[in-house]
């Protein structure tokens, strides 16, 4: 099983209760950025984080909103709690993650990082 991570917490798996979508695009870490498109007609996008120490999703989901995706967006794999407000700011929506690391990191070191607006640099400088 996973668990979903957002803003409030864990929660389940939204997306597949019951529901049957087609439109997915599940995207590996070495994906070619010069490759991605703005995904038109697909409703989420997943890119696996095979290692927390593989950063290439986040400049992944970046580009992607860059070019104009404005689908769900979702990380999904070895994301740490320490990554989650770096996510966010990429522009994930959520992060999925196995109950095993979920176990590891409960759902308070989660929270602890899901103000991911208000201790944001760059937000300073444009202030």
């Amino acid at each position: 099983m996973t668990v979903i991570v957002t803003d409030t917490g864990f929660g389940p798996d939204d997306w597949t209760l019951g529901f049957e979508h087609e439109s997915v695009l599940d995207l590996p870490s070495d994906t070619d950025p010069a490759s991605l498109a703005a995904a038109d007609g697909i409703e989420m996008v997943r890119i696996d984080f095979p290692s927390f120490a593989d950063g290439r999703g986040f400049t992944l989901a970046r580009l992607l909103r860059l070019r104009g995706y404005r689908g769900r967006l979702r990380a999904k794999g070895h994301v740490i709690s320490d990554q989650y407000a770096m996510a966010r700011r990429a522009g994930f929506d959520e992060v999925e993650i196995s109950d095993e690391l979920a176990a590891r990191q409960p759902e308070a070191d989660w929270l602890f990082r899901s103000n991911w607006q208000q201790h944001d640099y760059q937000n300073r400088l444009r202030g």
